[in-house]
């Protein structure tokens, strides 16, 4: 694997080194030694996946707050997404910044989102799969979420939102 740091310190697009042959290719998409010598939490503590049938199906931006902080590690298993993360850590340099990477099936890029980001993805193609290796386990009253249209961020989409849900479409304006 090589980890290449984003403009916001933490968070790191992890790149997968394929061993091909005929057969196809193998590749690591775990090492608890590679993340540790990163300096990256190494725990994983629950393994999601989502499916989106339609392109322009967001979802995000979402986190956790203490005590059960969430760290992610993000691929694309099937079809492509544009992923965004914003940095909502109040002592960082990069405070209400955001930064966003295109992952796919095909491209074998991950991203680590560090603890106190918001996450969130829009499919850029219809039947699009996605996986996270998660540090923590799923605590629904520790759930929170910026909105995906904030102007406190000004993310800029790649594409229109076709699909989102109720609840992420409703998140209120982020205060401080």
């Amino acid at each position: 694997m090589r980890f290449s740091e984003t403009e916001l310190q933490g968070a790191f697009v992890i790149e997968l080194e394929t061993r091909e042959d005929c057969r196809g290719y193998f590749a690591r998409v775990w090492c608890q030694k590679e993340f540790e010598a990163q300096g990256l939490v190494p725990r994983i503590a629950q393994v999601n996946t989502s499916f989106n049938v339609k392109a322009g199906t967001l979802r995000g931006m979402h986190y956790q707050i203490a005590p059960q902080e969430e760290t992610k590690v993000v691929r694309c298993t099937r079809g492509s997404l544009y992923d965004i993360i914003v940095d909502l850590r109040p002592d960082s340099p990069t405070y209400k910044c955001w930064t966003g990477v295109e992952l796919t099936a095909t491209n074998h890029t991950m991203l680590y989102v560090p603890a106190k980001f918001a996450h969130g993805f829009i499919t850029l193609e219809d039947n699009t799969e996605v996986m996270y290796l998660i540090s923590a386990a799923y605590t629904p009253e520790l759930a929170r979420a910026v909105r995906w249209n904030d102007p406190e961020f000004n993310i800029e989409w790649p594409r229109p939102v076709e699909e989102i849900s109720d609840q992420d479409a409703g998140w209120p304006d982020f205060a401080e």
